[in-house]
């Protein structure tokens, strides 16, 4: 019987991690630390942005903040995700939607006394984030155009709250921001794509819904070539960079791989692959931010 019990409570600890998105939550957490290291703060010393308690609450909040939005986020498509990811479906639904109402709202409760220990700016910031978290669920994501631009806006916002926080507003840092801005939007179009069967069932007028495959691909084409004057800028302009320069460039030379195959793509695979692909280099980006000064991230740590 405790074996039972064991095996019932990881399961549940599975499921939750699912909806939650872990793995995404841990990357985000990752990427506002190293961007807070050596994008925002490069002068500080490492120990007093590591251990800075009003970062950790932000970054914190944050991740409650977005765990919140994947469970609501869940809660609603349910049905469509049935026919789209049936088997990540089943192992969600291992925990009831009552189970992850009640999480949703006491992760969001966290959020904001959490974010009450910094400033009251803080908290209006992640109260009006928490709601247009569950707005974009609810609502905003089953139009063409608004759902994916508020799906972009609302992934890049965490990163906005640190900005915002160290006062940092160098033109390097609108330019990183743009950049993961369109990589974003590519993806939402090609998460549009991998979803179309379910979108069409349940009657979500996403862009490949209403305008169809080709026409989705032309505006994902055309977000590519825009990447290129961040990339460019970046490569080219004084910006110090580092070793993050080879990144750009093999990132670059990435997405002119996925434009090649996203128009010879057809299938829910194919359009998977694509997906993974873009997720790979939003990834690379995140730990690539090391390589910005190679003697600077040695100094620091040693």
């Amino acid at each position: 019987m405790s074996s039972q019990k064991s095996k019932h409570l990881l399961l549940k600890l599975a499921s939750l991690f699912s909806v939650v998105r872990g793995y995404n939550i841990l990357v985000i957490i990752a990427a506002q630390y190293l961007t807070s290291i050596y994008i925002l703060a490069p002068d500080k010393p490492l120990g007093k942005v590591l251990f800075d308690v009003n970062l950790f609450i932000i970054v914190f909040a944050s991740a409650l903040a977005i765990a919140s939005g994947y469970i609501i986020n869940n809660f609603y498509d349910t049905e469509k995700d049935l026919i789209n990811r049936p088997q990540k479906t089943f192992l969600d639904n291992y925990i009831s939607q009552k189970t992850k109402l009640s999480v949703y709202f006491t992760l969001n409760f966290l959020s904001v006394i959490l974010a009450s220990y910094v400033s009251f700016k803080a908290v209006l910031f992640f109260s009006i984030y928490i709601f247009f978290l569950w707005f974009y669920s609810h609502k905003l994501k089953k139009y063409p155009f608004i759902g994916n631009l508020t799906a972009s806006i609302l992934a890049v916002a965490p990163f906005f709250v640190v900005f915002v926080f160290y006062l940092n507003f160098d033109l390097i840092i609108f330019i990183h921001a743009t950049y993961l801005f369109l990589i974003i939007s590519i993806r939402e179009l090609v998460k549009d794509l991998e979803n179309l069967k379910g979108d069409f069932t349940q009657e979500y007028h996403t862009i490949p819904v209403v305008y169809g495959a080709r026409f989705t691909k032309k505006i994902a084409t055309a977000l590519v070539m825009l990447t290129s004057i961040p990339t460019l800028l970046l490569l080219f302009r004084d910006f110090h960079i580092g070793y993050m320069y080879y990144y750009f460039l093999i990132a670059y030379f990435l997405l002119i791989t996925f434009l090649f195959f996203l128009w010879k793509s057809t299938s829910k695979l194919q359009y998977t692959l694509l997906h993974n692909l873009l997720k790979l280099i939003i990834v690379l980006g995140v730990f690539s931010i090391l390589l910005i000064d190679i003697d600077v991230v040695l100094n620091r740590i040693f």
